[in-house]
């Protein structure tokens, strides 16, 4: 039985890689601060101490290792699986929260290298399980990946009921439904409707990697766009460079601005009219959360079963193919607006003060299984023996 800290509250450990850009991390970021203000005890363990993120911030204190004489961002993941054990043995949590499923390798690294004295994990399952995007060979593959990561937490969070059925037996049975708490609403600006028949401002967010397949985005656009029409994307990343150099080629490139990394993107979502995701694979997307709070139209890729739950199966939002002509169509048409009051009720669920308090409400339920029956049959793995 692992002896509870000595304040008498239940701990709960936060590790992530850096201050980098990325949804699940700024997510992770504003639920330490929320809980930190409530009076929980919310460690955070950072690997490196860089990134734009670090000083939006800047009010979170944290924990972070010794550096190597050579940056670790290329080896980020071996860096927190090498440093985060002593962590757990210095802090003593109760609690492992695992902040999204780039993580989850940790987890299990953790389970296999503390074994019993690894403390009980919760995962946030933050991307499609069913990733149909993958080829056949490298889908098994990855179902296989799967099996052994569900043995490895005693609870899985998914951000939204829609996906629930893509979940494998045992995440399945040891699964619970936290909504991603995205959005403040009350900060979120409302974007103006669009004259009929005027030129749109499209936007698109997110960090310029292969998941966010920007490349289909923007020939979809060349395709689409009409005189005086703009994209702006809001992110960055290290496909930068090849897709400015895609948007000249494309004929483009005085249309399209590249803003790099924006600290606060929802805070910009009023200056456009409709939101464009061209996602090979997404959870629930933080993009689309805030750009239904914005007023925004949104068309997105079928990119997983959260898009359907969050669009309402296409009552908020139009999705299509993984295809360019039919992204392309999409952003051709009107896009259609969905009513605001509707959609204003709908995202009540997505926000920190609600979604703050369910997270603990887990956390206090695996800290109590684990006092109470410290390795269940279908808990205990392998990986802890």
């Amino acid at each position: 039985m692992r002896p509870q800290n000595s304040s008498g509250r239940i701990r709960v450990l936060t590790f992530l890689h850096s201050f980098e850009p990325g949804g699940v991390e700024r997510v992770a970021l504003r639920l330490v601060r929320h809980w930190r203000a409530a009076g929980v005890d919310a460690p955070l363990f950072v690997g490196r101490q860089t990134g734009p993120m670090r000083e939006e911030f800047a009010d979170i204190a944290f924990d972070v290792p010794r550096q190597p004489r050579r940056s670790q961002a290329g080896w980020e993941t071996l860096w927190m699986i090498l440093t985060l054990p002593a962590a757990i043995r210095r802090l003593r949590p109760d609690i492992l929260f695992v902040a999204g499923s780039t993580y989850t390798i940790v987890a299990v690294m953790m389970r296999l290298l503390l074994g019993r004295r690894c403390p009980p994990i919760v995962v946030k399952i933050s991307n499609d399980l069913a990733r149909r995007d993958l080829p056949v060979i490298p889908r098994f593959f990855w179902r296989a990946w799967l099996r052994i990561q569900a043995r490895c937490a005693r609870f899985w969070v998914v951000m939204d009921e829609s996906m629930l059925p893509e979940l494998p037996g045992v995440m399945a049975r040891r699964s619970r439904v936290v909504h991603d708490p995205a959005i403040e609403l009350d900060r979120i600006v409302t974007a103006p409707r669009v004259a009929d028949g005027g030129p749109r401002r499209f936007v698109a967010i997110g960090r310029m990697v292969a998941q966010k397949h920007f490349a289909l985005l923007l020939r979809a656009f060349a395709k689409a766009v009409r005189p005086g029409e703009t994209l702006t994307i809001l992110g960055d990343g290290a496909e930068r460079t090849a897709l400015e150099a895609l948007a000249g080629e494309l004929g483009i490139a005085g249309q399209v601005q590249f803003a790099g990394h924006v600290p606060d993107a929802a805070a910009r979502l009023a200056e456009f009219d409709a939101l464009l995701m061209s996602s090979r694979y997404e959870g629930i997307p933080a993009a689309i959360i805030e750009a239904l709070a914005a007023g925004l139209a949104v068309v997105t890729t079928d990119c997983g079963r959260g898009v359907h739950g969050l669009l309402g199966e296409g009552r908020f939002g139009v999705i299509v193919p993984q295809d360019e002509a039919a992204l392309a169509a999409a952003i051709r048409a009107p896009t259609p607006m969905a009513d605001r009051a509707e959609v204003r009720a709908f995202l009540e669920r997505f926000t920190i003060d609600r979604s703050a308090q369910l997270y603990l409400n887990v956390f206090a339920e695996a800290a109590i299984e684990q006092r109470v029956v410290p390795q269940t049959a279908e808990w205990a793995t392998p990986l802890a023996r």
